[in-house]
This record gives C-alpha cells, sequence and structure tokens, in this order.
C-alpha cells in the first residue's frame, strides 16, 4: 500500500511540474512600454502606407437596435460604435456614432479586410457629415467589421481609440515574400500557409500594418513559427512562439502523379 501511494504522489507531482514547465514556455514577459515615451517605426520594419492616411467621417447616434440600423444603412451610413480599449480587451466610454459606407467600403476595398483592421486611422466627429462644428477628433484603430455573408455589404464597424499610452490587440496580416527563389519550391514543392493573420499586443504609435515573412531560404520540409516573426521589440506575441505559421510541404499527390 505504501509503494503504491509513494508511485501516485511521484506521478502527481511529475505530471504538477509537467504543467508548470509548460505553462512557463508559453508564457512571455510583456513588453517594456513607457507611454510617456515616443515610440516610432524602425526602418527596417514595415510601416503604414502615408497615401492611405484618410481622416474617417461620422455623426453621433443617439440609440441602437435593429430597426435604427436598418435605417442607417437604407440612408447610405453604417452604424459604428468607438470606444476605449487600453488593455486591449476591455471597453469603455462608448460612443453611438455611424460612418459613411462608401467611404468605409471604398477603404475596405482598396486595402482588404485584414489590412485595414490592422490600420490606424484619423476620426472626425460631427453632428452633420457637412457640418464645420466638430465633436470629437480622436485616432482610432477599427476593431470589428461585420459584412453581410452573401454581398459583403459593409453592416457595422467597431473602432477603439488608440492614444499613444494604449496596448491594444491586434490581428497582424502575414505578407509572403521570396517564393520565387525560395529552393523548396523551386524543387517542385508547394506552400502550406497555416496563419495568414497573427496576434499581438501593440503600443498604438507602433502597430504594424502587415509583417514580412521571408520564404526565400525554405527547403522542402521546413517550416515558420511565430517566434521566427521580425516584428518591433515592444510587441508581444500572444500565441505560442513554436505555433507554425507556414511550411514548404512535398509535391501534392496529383503533381507526383502527373510527373510519371
Amino acid at each position: 500500500m505504501l509503494i503504491r501511494r509513494s508511485l501516485l504522489n511521484q506521478t502527481l507531482l511529475h505530471n504538477h511540474l509537467r504543467r508548470f514547465a509548460t505553462a512557463a514556455l508559453l508564457e512571455e514577459p510583456t513588453p517594456t512600454f513607457d507611454p510617456t515615451q515616443q515610440l516610432t517605426y524602425l526602418d527596417n520594419l514595415p510601416r503604414p502606407d502615408p497615401k492611405y492616411d484618410e481622416i474617417i467621417h461620422a455623426i453621433p447616434r443617439a440609440i441602437s437596435g435593429k430597426n435604427i440600423s436598418a435605417k442607417e444603412r437604407k440612408a447610405g451610413r453604417v452604424p459604428s460604435i468607438v470606444f476605449e480599449q487600453e488593455d486591449g480587451q476591455h471597453g469603455g466610454n462608448k460612443r453611438l456614432i455611424s460612418v459613411q459606407t462608401n467611404q468605409i467600403k471604398k477603404l475596405v476595398n482598396h486595402m482588404g479586410q485584414s489590412f485595414f483592421l490592422s490600420r490606424l486611422f484619423d476620426l472626425e466627429v460631427r453632428p452633420e457629415f457637412k457640418s464645420d462644428e466638430l465633436i470629437e477628433k480622436v485616432r482610432v484603430l477599427p476593431r470589428k467589421l461585420h459584412l453581410h455573408a452573401g454581398t459583403d455589404a459593409v453592416l457595422n464597424i467597431t473602432f477603439i481609440r488608440a492614444p499613444s499610452s494604449a496596448l491594444l490587440k491586434v490581428d497582424v496580416p502575414l505578407v509572403f515574400r521570396g517564393d520565387d527563389v525560395s529552393p523548396g519550391l523551386k524543387k517542385g514543392s508547394y506552400l502550406n500557409i497555416i496563419k495568414r493573420t497573427v496576434k499581438f499586443l501593440c503600443p498604438a504609435d507602433i502597430i504594424p500594418p502587415y509583417i514580412d515573412v521571408d520564404l526565400s531560404e525554405l527547403d522542402v520540409g521546413q517550416k515558420i513559427v511565430m517566434g521566427d516573426l521580425n516584428v518591433h521589440p515592444a510587441l508581444k506575441l500572444l500565441k505560442p512562439k513554436d505555433e507554425p505559421v507556414c511550411k514548404i510541404a512535398g509535391a501534392r499527390v496529383s503533381d507526383q502523379k502527373k510527373s510519371k
């Protein structure tokens, strides 16, 4: 009985230590971030394209609801919300607004949905779109974009205020480069893209518009994991470092049959 109890205790201790070690590996230290210090984009990393610098125009909404939202869309406006989210998760200071459908549709079509959701914009709220009176001017990050499943029409948007002091969770899009010189792809293998965005906790002043993924040295069977991504040191990865982003996989079965 004593031997059996001793083995049980050893097993429980082993499982506890294994869980602790796994948690330690997954947990990353929060990046050092002093909100009084102005952070800037690094020269070797992507920065926002000035051609998308655009002021999003908005008017306030007094109430919300399905009927109100339907009327707003019929009038060429997108019912939206702007609020605080300085810890990247919890909201407050909510303001109901409506933005112009044509303006948002143009931005989303030109940039692509994931790039739109990682881009900072200036937002101006006025009593009417052509009014000279300014209620609020604030820098924002589009957080959520709800599209119609059948038509891709923009149904509503959630914006987050993005002052320099804010730390925001952002799904940053990945851009894959170097596929034309990748040794593995030249051998007839194919690129298996596992992730197209990666979530980071970002200081608002240096939210990357995208992250470059270099495939130029990747051979058959090799992969790129999240810890390999080159980003500003003040960004915190919110996923395990060893989670794969892409892999050079062997030739497809159909391609092997064709070669025979």
